[in-house]
């Protein structure tokens, strides 16, 4: 995959705005998403990264409910919270927008209408369960009742979030509403409907055949698990007081289900994008050409390779997901990240607890990204890797060389007249690792490409521990200026490599060691001619400090105290 000239739309997985991000969102999405766009860009390739708000269905106005404010104070305030950790963790999106948002309202509402006027949706007559006290028809979130899988009381009408399982509210032993805790009963209603079933076969041929070998096993297992119970009609309409109206006559109070509107956020925030920097939209998921990733968790697996499949098949001339390498659900301590107890670790107050060091934990987060399983973080994993490899191997070898170019050359890099074979093949050593971390990142390794970035400062290390430079200072000084500057070349591809993974590390090394003229991976293939060996390296602070033993059980203790409350 890796070269010139390619294009690709990635996107990210729409956070729901009535909450904060958490480190299960970020190891399962949104790390591995921007890793990928920063690298393709860095290969020179073309990428419009997107992402957005999901602003819309029963979670937002459940949630605007329980704090008595109304939708629109819940997703504003959340929507400037999500943004703000984003940004501080470096994910580079191109375009962020939300599906409140005009220009997503009018392409939600022209693409239904198209399938619509084609006849490919199919309307009818149901019943559904209604709060006569409210006076409302209840979507999946607000039914609450027994799981029929695992008889966890206060399953969703949707999901039950005990065991995992995808529900239907008519599978809930003893439903309840939301609202009024009351006992719903079955009431008629007309809806639009997608018949999924007729598209079987076409997902078949397109996942279970045609993907069986490039996307994860963890995936099309999952859509094999679907097709396997056979796929059903699934509304694309709603009776919601929130949400885009499909202003229909006579059907007044319908608002379209955001399960279909909200993948299509994707291109509304495209077009935004686009018309924001003067591009065509429809090269991003109309050219044939484009590669569409899809990065997302593993309870969005169906809606992002059977639904919103399923819909750009029918509009016909759209393209379909190029990959889609959905990650497994990231545990915390030992238990599943729970929202409603509390039982996680929020970005933003990761960031008032360890401030500046955001590239730590997309760091721990990606080592342990949970590709092909469920994973586990603990707070004593996240010191151990910060400092027996981020403090131990890579900032320390970083500094020392630095250390002794600024001691013995007053920070003059040393430019050696000829190397010896030894010091040669070190350093083609290191060209090699452009060509096998990128490989790594075409195939969706995140893990394998960060511990090969970790491993080309371990072989700096071993090499500057044998070599002894400072051993040889007085005795050979041509020997130390190859030492040093050989030391100075694996940085200077550790710092550019970096760049997907610790991109305010890579920042910070790129101006201490005058290296912005290099803007991509092609350049280090003429790093010679980059390195202005007229220049001073300046010292500066570590980068990386070592985390004490106090503050993790400061943030265990915490965590116990908030999911008590």
């Amino acid at each position: 995959m890796s070269g010139k000239n390619k294009r690709f739309t990635v996107t990210a997985a729409l956070p729901y705005a009535n909450g904060p991000i958490h480190i299960g969102h970020l190891a399962g999405v949104y790390i591995p998403a921007d890793i990928f766009s920063r690298y393709q860009r860095l290969i020179n390739n073309d990428v419009a990264f997107i992402c957005g708000s999901d602003e819309h269905g029963v979670a937002i106005s459940l949630q605007a409910r329980k704090e008595s404010i109304t939708p629109k104070e819940l997703i504003d305030r959340y929507d400037k919270l999500i943004r703000d950790s984003f940004e501080k963790f470096g994910i580079s999106f191109d375009n962020y927008s939300r599906t409140s948002r005009e220009i997503h309202h009018k392409n939600s509402i022209e693409l239904f209408n198209e399938l619509n006027e084609k006849d490919l949706f199919s309307s009818k007559t149901t019943k559904q369960y209604y709060d006569t006290e409210a006076e409302q028809f209840l979507a999946d979130r607000y039914i609450i009742g027994t799981c029929p899988i695992c008889d966890a009381e206060n399953a969703y009408g949707d999901q039950c979030e005990n065991c995992g399982s995808t529900l239907s509210t008519d599978e809930l032993k003893n439903p309840k509403s939301t609202i009024s805790n009351s006992k719903p009963i079955l009431k008629d209603t007309k809806h639009w409907y997608i018949n999924l079933n007729e598209f079987e076969d076409f997902i078949k041929d397109w996942i279970t055949k045609e993907h069986k070998d490039d996307w994860k096993p963890n995936v099309t297992g999952q859509v094999k698990s679907w097709l396997d119970n056979g796929l059903k009609s699934r509304a694309v309409t709603r009776d919601l007081d929130w949400g885009i109206p499909i202003n229909v006559e006579g059907e007044e109070g319908k608002v379209l289900y955001v399960w279909f509107e909200a993948p299509i956020g994707y291109i509304s925030s495209t077009k935004e994008w686009a018309e924001k920097n003067k591009k065509d939209w429809s090269k991003y998921w109309k050219d044939e050409n484009t590669k569409l990733v899809h990065f997302i968790g593993k309870d969005n697996i169906v809606f992002h390779c059977i639904i919103f499949p399923i819909i750009l098949k029918m509009l016909g001339d759209y393209i379909l997901p190029f990959n889609v390498p959905a990650n497994e659900f990231l545990n915390l301590e030992g238990r599943k990240i729970s929202t409603s107890r509390n039982w996680a670790v929020w970005l933003h107050e990761y960031l008032e607890d360890f401030p500046n060091m955001q590239d730590v934990l997309r760091y721990v987060l990606t080592v342990n990204a949970p590709e092909t399983k469920d994973n586990d973080f603990t707070w004593k994993e996240f010191q151990m890797r910060n400092n027996s490899e981020l403090v131990a191997i890579y900032g320390n070898f970083v500094n020392r060389v630095l250390t002794l170019i600024i001691k013995y050359y007053n920070g003059i890099v040393p430019n050696p007249d000829s190397l010896d074979n030894s010091n040669k093949k070190i350093i083609e050593q290191a060209k090699g690792f452009p060509k096998s971390i990128g490989k790594s990142l075409d195939e969706f390794k995140f893990r394998e490409a960060i511990k090969s970035l970790v491993n080309l400062a371990r072989i700096g290390n071993k090499y500057l521990a044998d070599s002894e430079p400072w051993k040889l200072q007085k005795s050979n000084p041509e020997k130390v200026k190859e030492i040093l500057y050989v030391g100075y070349i694996i940085i200077c591809y550790l710092t550019i490599l970096s760049e997907p993974f610790l991109p305010n590390t890579a920042k910070k090394l790129k101006s201490q060691l005058n290296l912005e003229e290099i803007k991509n991976w092609n350049d280090l293939d003429s790093l010679n001619t980059k390195i202005d060996f007229s220049s001073n390296i300046e010292s500066k602070e570590v980068l990386f400090r070592k985390i004490e033993d106090d503050e993790i059980i400061r943030q265990i203790e915490k965590l116990k105290k908030m999911s008590n409350q």
